[in-house]
């Protein structure tokens, strides 16, 4: 199946770029969010990227100009019923996204591809709430989006071979790199990645280091771009604490049990980056 109109639900961090790279590969995108303020801050965080490409000499003008002229925006989800692919990416929350795939499913055409960019959560319970759980599939983007290279693409138990391939074509003309990945708690990225933010934390909540030495040890000891506090700073520490009750609930092992610390630093409003205050402090 061809894809050449694609829908990214949900203007974000994680949309927006979603929205943006697919733009950028010669792709019509529409941007739709509810949130009408958020939709127009999306478009202009995109913008303003490309902007950015531009005065590094990274793309032309002309680029700029042909990825927004291939922009549209859209707050409804019936803009969705010409679209080839729609890939979902609004909060991680269960009920929030089996609620929009089941509205979606009456807007789409029949041929469209339903992806979500769940970084956690099953893919056979999101595309059970569809009629189509066959063309229901996971792109997992990483942050932020026009940077990474990866894509881990997740088949839930239901999904076809004709969706997968579809899905794996496309990533590869967004020049994103894609892995096949089953349908199991995490995962790849954050099976392996959360548990050792949740060690480092337990390194600080057991006084072992400073968060400063922890992030120094695996920087300069592992060769790590960035230490895994700042990284949880980065992710949104409410983000990685959720990542990890779904891993402890999804395999039931201790291993995988949150840090203490982690939960009172969330409940405490100290998220990280986006709050001001997590392991770090940040004007």
């Amino acid at each position: 199946m061809a894809i050449k109109k694609v829908m990214v639900i949900g203007a974000g961090q994680m949309g927006a770029g979603i929205a943006q790279v697919c733009a950028q590969s010669g792709f019509n995108v529409v941007l739709n969010d509810m949130n009408e303020e958020a939709l127009q801050k999306g478009m202009k965080n995109i913008e303003k990227l490309l902007t950015r490409a531009v005065e590094k000499e990274r793309i032309t003008n002309t680029d700029k100009t042909d990825t927004l002229n291939r922009l549209t925006s859209s707050t409804q989800l019936k803009d969705a019923r010409d679209c080839d692919l729609v890939i979902e990416a609004v909060v991680e929350n269960m009920d929030v996204k089996t609620k929009v795939f089941s509205e979606l499913d009456g807007f789409a055409p029949k041929h469209a591809i339903l992806a979500s960019n769940t970084s956690s959560l099953p893919i056979t319970e999101i595309a059970a709430a569809t009629n189509r759980p066959d063309q229901v599939i996971g792109m997992h983007f990483m942050n932020p989006v026009p940077v990474m290279k990866l894509v881990e693409i997740i088949r839930g138990l239901q999904t076809s071979d004709e969706t997968f391939n579809a899905i794996q074509t496309m990533t590869n003309e967004l020049s994103k790199t894609p892995v096949e990945v089953k349908d199991f708690p995490g995962f790849v990225s954050n099976r392996v990645l959360m548990p050792m933010i949740n060690e480092a934390i337990y390194t600080v909540y057991e006084g072992v280091a400073s968060p400063e030495d922890i992030d120094t040890v695996m920087k300069l000891g592992t060769n790590h771009p960035m230490g895994p506090l700042t990284l949880a700073d980065f992710i949104g520490l409410d983000t990685c604490l959720y990542i990890m009750e779904v891993l402890h609930e999804g395999f039931g092992d201790s291993k995988y049990r949150p840090c203490p610390l982690l939960r009172q630093y969330v409940k405490a409003g100290w998220l990280g980056k986006k709050t001001g205050r997590g392991f770090y402090q940040y004007s």
